[in-house]
């Protein structure tokens, strides 16, 4: 079969070689064929010279997902095993035997366009939001498996596990016959995977748990409420399984509240509560839990308050049709937290919409705020955990902020 050629228009050109990794469908001006899921696409200029080489996707609004740009070069094993070994290089002075879970590859900003790798002690989980990895998961997991296996320090592979996007589980089912939660290698999981974190031992469902298993993304913030929670009252608003709560109960905090209304992510911090009974502060700590929806909640109680108040509701922007109602919808939330507030309360909101920028986050916050009347200082903002490193506008999702009252 001949390359698969491409030729674009000058303003998707000129995005490619400022290193923004997606050429979109409507970008393609010239296809030699019909390509392949998976297949190596070359991208040329409009002086049909080698632009680029990426990962091609028929059925995906993103046609092309950039692997390479600039001179020509073979995308073989010895590429992946490279490319591999510089994502495992970026995070070797991370973390220490204390924290066994954490991002090994973070998509495109690691140059794995469409997947990521997230560590839980032995067991790694790879998801893939393309179908172009796919028909490649075979000789990807065995790359994976041999480049750790070369950094003794990594610790073995015991299991891989695939995890697939919803768009893209009928087109696996049917074509390649993967599966969601399908392991790729080692023995089978029948219960919840225990890993650390700083220290702190959590339970994660990484065959069926939302993303990869857990959220490993707010782990920086989650340290910094627990140096915030000593002799505090905590609320852990969209608390899911008790991340935040434990990292305040660890710190100190007299009592944790976690709202949620989810029964099986209350569920999931009360056993990871029970986890870390060991540690004095933990086991010292009042836990109680309120199963409600978040906004009805704090808009309608009126009687409870709290000296820290944590406001992570999932993303409220999944398009970009959303972005207005969201950041409305950001503004309202922290009113209400506000509202429950002691004096001298801490309020710490966050976002991982990536369609509301973390400007108009922040003014919606401080717009509630000072709306509030009340007096308040602004201890700092927050982005990305260096485990999630975001190189192109479109991977700038998570933001947070921290308002003392």
């Amino acid at each position: 079969m001949t390359r698969l050629k491409l030729r674009i228009t000058a303003a998707a050109e000129r995005s490619v070689r400022s290193g923004h990794p997606w050429l979109f469908s409507e970008s393609i001006l010239e296809q030699n064929r019909e390509g392949q899921p998976g297949e190596i696409a070359i991208v040329y200029d409009k002086k049909d010279k080698f632009l680029a080489a990426g990962l091609f996707d028929p059925d995906s609004p993103i046609r092309a997902r950039i692997l390479h740009v600039g001179r020509p070069t073979n995308i073989d094993d010895a590429w992946w095993s490279s490319r591999l070994e510089s994502a495992i290089a970026r995070r070797r002075s991370l973390f220490d035997d204390q924290t066994t879970g954490f991002r090994w590859i973070n998509g495109e900003s690691d140059g794995w366009p469409g997947l990521v790798l997230d560590r839980y002690g032995g067991t790694l989980v790879l998801k893939v939001y393309t179908a172009a990895w796919l028909p490649r998961l075979q000789e990807i997991s065995g790359l994976i498996r041999e480049g750790i296996g070369r950094a003794p320090k990594l610790g073995s592979v015991e299991r891989i596990i695939l995890r697939l996007s919803r768009n893209i589980q009928s087109t696996a089912s049917r074509r390649w016959h993967r599966s969601d939660g399908e392991i790729l290698h080692g023995p089978p999981l029948d219960e919840p995977i225990v890993f650390s974190e700083t220290g702190l031992q959590f339970e994660a469902d990484v065959l069926r748990g939302q993303k990869t298993g857990f959220f490993f993304d707010q782990r920086e913030n989650r340290r910094k409420v627990g140096a915030l929670a000593k002799g505090r009252s905590v609320l852990n608003a969209f608390s899911f399984t008790g991340g935040f709560s434990l990292y305040a109960a660890r710190g100190g905090a007299v009592s944790v509240a976690d709202l949620d209304i989810s029964t099986h992510a209350l569920e999931g911090g009360r056993r990871n509560f029970e986890l870390n009974r060991c540690i004095p502060e933990v086991n010292k700590c009042r836990r109680t839990e309120i199963k409600a929806d978040a906004f009805e909640w704090l808009k309608s109680n009126e009687t409870e308050r709290f000296d820290l108040i944590i406001l992570d509701p999932p993303s409220l922007a999944k398009r970009e049709s959303e972005r207005n109602r969201a950041i409305q919808a950001y503004a309202r939330l922290a009113s209400a937290g506000i509202a429950h507030l002691e004096p001298d309360g801490i309020l710490v909101a966050c976002s991982c919409s990536a369609h509301v920028s973390s400007e108009e986050f922040f003014d919606a916050v401080r717009g509630a705020a000072s709306k509030s009347r009340r007096k308040f200082h602004e201890m700092e903002t927050t982005g990305h955990a260096p485990d999630h490193p975001a190189t192109f506008k479109e991977a700038e999702y998570l933001k947070g902020i921290y308002l003392r009252f």
